[in-house]
């Protein structure tokens, strides 16, 4: 199955995902960062289907999945993926999160261990701040709107400021994602964010779990993934020379990292 498809959930947000990949390989699950769609993982997946079958979403509030209005919480965008592995009759899968995606992994780790095989937790945090922070940007969402300044501002937090000047063209889906994405669906996910402290509760968390961390990330810091690390039993840490970005900054050394641990941990399982 290789064409965007639709669940419903139970709370009746309608789901964008995609299945790519040889349906007899074990499944590989990529949720995505804040601000982007499903296809910020496009230049991996030749990659990763040669030994995985790839399950990508658009989570609620991006892309083609509904935007419903209000907040939305951490507990309802895991069990999103939970309504979407059960609807695809998926046991458990591996799952790979970045940013946003990265929470969601957490959130999985934690509270449905037993659907998860293997867990990649890549520029994240296990709580993000202050609050007042994200009422803000909630508040400039809800009045007026400017997803090109909002656009900017997100792009000058996930690439070095070189790719930007030189005008890389990596870097212009991302603005046509951010740009896409629906002003209400961004403040809900926004208010998971700002809802969600599991610095504590990661301790929890009993799958094998890989956590990526850029040296130069501004947004998830170097310390956020050393502290996420430090906290899940027997996580790995790998650190890159990357901002929030990896996978689009460093792909080749992204997609080689993911796939010798999750390989490595299918070997020995």
């Amino acid at each position: 199955m290789n064409d965007t498809t639709f669940i419903t959930t139970g709370d009746g947000c309608r789901l964008a995902y995609r299945l790519d990949g040889d349906v007899n390989k074990s499944v590989l699950v990529l949720s995505n960062s804040i601000g982007t769609t499903m296809h910020m993982w496009d230049d991996q997946i030749a990659a990763l289907t040669l030994h995985f079958r790839v399950l990508r979403y658009d989570g609620r509030g991006h892309g083609k999945s509904d935007a419903p209005a209000g907040a939305y919480s951490l507990d309802r965008l895991g069990r999103d993926v939970v309504e979407l592995l059960d609807a695809l009759g998926i046991e458990r899968a591996h799952f790979l999160g970045l940013s946003l995606g990265g929470f969601v992994g957490q959130w999985l780790g934690i509270y449905a261990p037993e659907r998860i095989d293997q867990l990649i937790l890549s520029n994240t945090s296990a709580r993000l701040g202050p609050a007042s922070e994200f009422d803000a940007r909630i508040a400039a969402l809800q009045t007026s709107p400017d997803m090109a300044a909002v656009a900017e501002a997100f792009l000058a937090n996930w690439f070095p400021a070189s790719m930007l000047e030189a005008k890389q063209s990596v870097v212009q889906p991302f603005r046509d994602m951010l740009l896409s994405t629906p002003p209400q669906g961004l403040a809900g996910n926004y208010a998971a964010v700002r809802d969600s402290d599991m610095r504590r509760t990661i301790a929890l968390i009993n799958r094998p779990t890989l956590v990526i961390a850029g040296t130069n990330d501004t947004v998830t810091l170097a310390s956020h993934g050393e502290y996420i690390a430090s906290t899940v039993p027997g996580a790995r840490l790998v650190m890159m020379p990357a901002v929030h970005l990896p996978n689009v900054e460093h792909p080749d050394l992204y997609v080689r990292t993911v796939l010798d641990v999750l390989l490595e941990g299918e070997a020995t399982a």
